[in-house]
């Protein structure tokens, strides 16, 4: 679970923002909204971002995905750059490093990792973890730039001894996380695997509007990862009058030319082995999903069923969305969805979101939206859950909560936040000008 995550010069962030799953002091839709991965530790499990395009929404799900990929897909070469571009409408923040701080708790202990790098290297990487409310180091690591070198201290409740903590020190490149280090050395250490877990098995990359989950939640499905019972119920509820989903599996031909191409690729052992025989079959295999519909007339029931490629883009994004469901409400996961709305029906993303904040106990869902009508939704709202981005003066994000703002602006009891958001009082919304163009058409002359 996400504690806390705090940017700083990434992308349109410039100055430091914060989001935060720490509640306020408050029971309401508490049994809806708080998990509880320590006893006596309180979490929200849920936040949702709004805010007008280009303000900086979808950044802060991208910083996070960055981070994970920093970690679980560490540079191979010391000459690789990192992927992502510092603050760029400033003559100084270019040149400056960029900052990440994650707190996250996992196995019942609170871990902090902080990261400060730029676009040739880590700079700088920390990792503490909690024993009885009290932070305690794991390992600082710093970087030497001019050998291009690593050196990493460990804590003594790390039990790292010296050759392992050479052999670390020695895979870990100046533009790598001592993480990633780890993932290429054949040491053992709790508190660094429990690290690398959290991020490869709870952590789940970002998931976009064009993010195809078919494959991922059909395959799971498969293999018995997913209850398929469970996805046929959530649609079933959803209202879609699908009885059964069936996933199988069918032979279709290659076309001559790219199986002369595949062939000759071969022929220079660029195909792996399963793919080779593809090509001696001159056919491969492909899953189909089918939806099944149970269609009543004149009270006789008909079962048909139809392709996922014939269905309706809401059917299809809900169906992948079941699946996540599914994950979210079995096993521990942190799910980063940006434009949660897309081609869902308000009733459907209403619907979703109740199903996860009713039945999850230990996930959490990150996700962007401009679904403002949700905002009138006063009883599954709460004001902690709900995040704003707006662009400052000087081009940068900032991020800030509903909870920051006092009666005078959204009176708890009766006032209508959905009314202060699009009246302007909240801000994070677009400022549109007049629609009407002044535009000067040159007219040729006559004659």
């Amino acid at each position: 679970m996400i504690v806390e995550f705090s940017i700083q010069n990434f992308r349109g962030i410039k100055d430091e923002v914060v989001l935060s799953f720490i509640p306020e002091n408050t029971d309401r839709l508490q049994d809806y909204y708080i998990i509880e991965p320590i006893e006596g530790f309180k979490l929200l499990k849920m936040g949702l971002l709004y805010g007008p395009n280009g303000s900086g929404k979808t950044t802060i799900l991208k910083a996070l995905d960055f981070l994970r990929d920093l970690v679980l897909e560490p540079a191979e070469k010391r000459t690789e750059e990192l992927s992502f571009k510092p603050f760029l409408f400033d003559a100084k923040t270019p040149r400056e490093n960029t900052f990440l701080k994650l707190t996250f708790i996992h196995n019942c202990y609170k871990y902090v990792y902080d990261l400060a790098f730029n676009q040739e290297y880590i700079v700088s990487e920390s990792l503490s973890k909690y024993f009885t409310n009290q932070p305690t180091n794991i390992f600082k690591r710093s970087t030497h730039v001019k050998e291009k070198f690593t050196t990493i201290e460990f804590g003594q409740k790390a039990a790292i001894n010296k050759n392992q903590k050479e052999v670390l020190e020695a895979n870990t490149l100046w533009n790598s996380t001592v993480l990633g280090g780890y993932l290429k050395t054949n040491i053992q250490s709790v508190e660094l695997e429990e690290s690398i877990t959290w991020f490869k098995q709870v952590l789940k990359p970002l998931i976009t509007y064009k993010t195809d989950l078919l494959g991922f939640v059909s395959s799971k499905i498969e293999k018995q990862e997913i209850d398929k019972k469970l996805v046929v119920e959530f649609l079933r509820r959803a209202d879609f009058k699908i009885s059964d989903v069936f996933i199988e599996t069918k032979k279709e031909v290659l076309p001559e030319e790219l199986i002369d191409f595949m062939s000759y690729l071969k022929e220079k052992g660029k195909l792996d082995e399963d793919t080779g025989k593809t090509v001696d079959e001159k056919s491969h295999s492909v899953k189909e999903v089918l939806f099944e519909h149970k269609v009543e007339k004149d009270d006789d029931i008909t079962l048909y069923r139809l392709p996922f490629q014939e269905e309706s883009s809401g059917t299809q994004r809900y169906y992948q969305f079941s699946g996540l469901l599914e994950l979210m409400l079995k096993q521990e996961s942190v799910f980063l969805i940006d434009e949660l709305e897309s081609s869902l029906h308000p009733d459907l993303l209403l619907h979703f979101l109740l199903v996860f904040l009713a039945n999850a106990k230990q996930s959490q869902l990150i996700a962007t939206t401009h679904y403002r009508e949700l905002l009138m939704q006063r009883d599954i709202v709460r004001h902690d859950a709900i995040w704003f981005t707006e662009k400052k003066k000087d081009g940068s994000t900032d991020l800030y909560s509903l909870a920051d703002f006092d009666s005078t602006v959204i009176r708890k009891d009766t006032g209508s936040i959905y009314n202060a958001y699009i009246s302007g009082k909240i801000g994070a919304i677009p400022f549109i000008s007049d629609y009407y163009l002044d535009i000067a058409y040159n007219e040729k002359e006559e004659g």
